[in-house]
């Protein structure tokens, strides 16, 4: 028997939704549950609204939730909110969001709708967001949250502790306390947990082991969520090529990368250009174009096994029975590369091969290749028997062999390549490998029907 989750919102705040009753929920006189965990239900609620009535709601919110709801927004809804906005709502939302949030919000709006949006903000926050937003679109600095505490190597516990709280009311976490010298230069991070169970006169350097682990402001966003898995980190600092502390990377900001990365990875896999929205804020010619693009060039790719297939015409024509067995060759061989080319670029996404253990993994895949093309070249051949005798079966026993051999190795080889090269290893998708491989496993089959049929 399956439960529905009860609603975290208040009974009479629902009541008034359901009644459109704006004035009462801007007036409601008590305690609201804890703001980040009720404003998904509110994200929920507004949803069901229809464009006006979303924006009387917002208003009617109280500022702190307001903010926390905005941030959960996706960006067509958000980018409508702000239409609607006053300057001056516009201008408290934008002061009272997080650096983060703030720029991942700039980043995906239009130029002019940026730029009307910056001569919003105070001076303070126009100098971050404008810092933030010169990173490259997917780099950590992009992410990065610039707030954070900071103490020094020669202060007392104590005094560490007193800095957490006066300065830790605003920040987004207080779980790790970063050390840094007078530059800025990071050397050590330290868990409030050390600090507390720490003798409170004793100097932050009795507890400093000057191990940790950061990151740098340029790297790509995926590397941050694969160190804060493989460290087990709940916080990651950023630092700039000098080791200066820049900000923090946040376990919720690795969760938003990895449904991220793992969407457009699917995406690719599919020859679908990423979708920078979800599915029902991409409008019909935005998903038009994310697909014609691939489709169009692998009607391209696949006019090459069209041509292998017509120049081996008069190879058709004597061994008819060759034929039944195109479909057979062409799939398999087109499968073989997906498994291969799916796995590595899995591997490598979560760091489990590198790129220089490419010659380690080519002989890996050899010997995995030798061993399928060989069972499954048998099963070939047994069926080649059957329909067209030995010499046919020969040949596809060959081919099988020979094919599955090559087509795995390109699986392999090709996300190595486009890493190399600096690109996504995910473009290495299924329909690109299958259509190289129908094109290799056809000039193989012919190759060796003429050689074995003597033709």
């Amino acid at each position: 028997m399956t439960t529905t989750p009860t609603s975290l919102l208040p009974r009479e705040i629902q009541k008034h939704i359901d009644e459109r009753n704006w004035r009462a929920i801007a007036t409601y006189s008590k305690a609201w549950p804890d703001f980040e965990i009720v404003a998904p239900e509110v994200v929920d609620a507004m949803l069901e609204l229809d464009k006006n009535d979303r924006v009387l709601f917002f208003r009617a919110l109280p500022t702190d939730l307001a903010v926390e709801v905005f941030a959960l927004l996706d960006a067509d809804t958000s980018d409508r909110l702000l239409v609607e906005l006053t300057d001056a709502e516009t201008r408290e939302l934008l002061a009272n969001l997080d650096p983060d949030d703030r720029t991942e919000l700039l980043g995906e709006l239009p130029g002019q709708v940026t730029q009307r949006l910056l001569t919003l903000l105070s001076p303070e926050d126009l100098r971050e967001a404008r810092r933030l937003l010169g990173y490259p679109e997917e780099s950590v600095g992009r992410l990065m949250n610039p707030d954070y505490l900071a103490v020094r190597s020669d202060w007392k516990i104590d005094q560490a502790l007193a800095h957490i709280r006066e300065f830790g009311h605003d920040i987004d976490t207080i779980s790790m306390l970063y050390v840094t010298e007078r530059s800025g230069r990071l050397v050590d991070a330290l868990s409030l947990e050390s600090l507390v169970l720490a003798d409170p006169e004793a100097s932050l350097r009795s507890i400093m082991d000057y191990s940790f682990v950061c990151i740098r402001a340029y790297e790509d966003r995926e590397e941050a969520a694969r160190l804060m898995k493989r460290y087990e980190r709940e916080v990651l600092p950023v630092v700039d090529s000098r080791d200066i502390l820049l900000g923090i990377i946040t376990f919720d900001d690795a969760l938003e990368i990895a449904e991220a990365e793992a969407t457009e990875d699917f995406h690719l896999t599919a020859a679908v250009t990423p979708l920078k929205r979800g599915y029902w804020e991409t409008s019909a010619w935005g998903l038009f174009r994310s697909r014609i693009g691939w489709l169009a060039i692998l009607v391209l790719v696949n006019l090459i096994s069209s041509g292998v297939i017509a120049s081996y015409e008069a190879t058709l024509e004597a061994a008819v029975a060759l034929a039944f067995f195109i479909p057979l060759i062409i799939d398999t061989g087109g499968n073989a590369g997906s498994q291969s080319a799916t796995i590595m670029i899995r591997s490598m996404s979560i760091g489990d091969v590198k790129l220089d253990q490419w010659f380690r993994v080519l002989l890996k895949e050899l010997s995995i290749g030798i061993a399928i093309g060989a069972a499954l070249g048998l099963m070939g051949m047994v069926l080649g028997i059957f329909r067209g005798g030995h010499l046919i079966g020969m040949v596809v026993l060959a081919t099988m062999l020979t094919m599955l051999v090559l087509t795995n190795l390109i699986g392999m080889i090709l996300p190595f390549l486009l890493t190399r090269v600096k690109l996504d290893p995910a473009i290495a998708s299924g329909p690109l490998i299958t259509s190289i491989a129908d094109a290799v496993g056809l000039v193989i089959y012919f190759g060796y029907a003429n050689m074995i049929l003597g033709l």
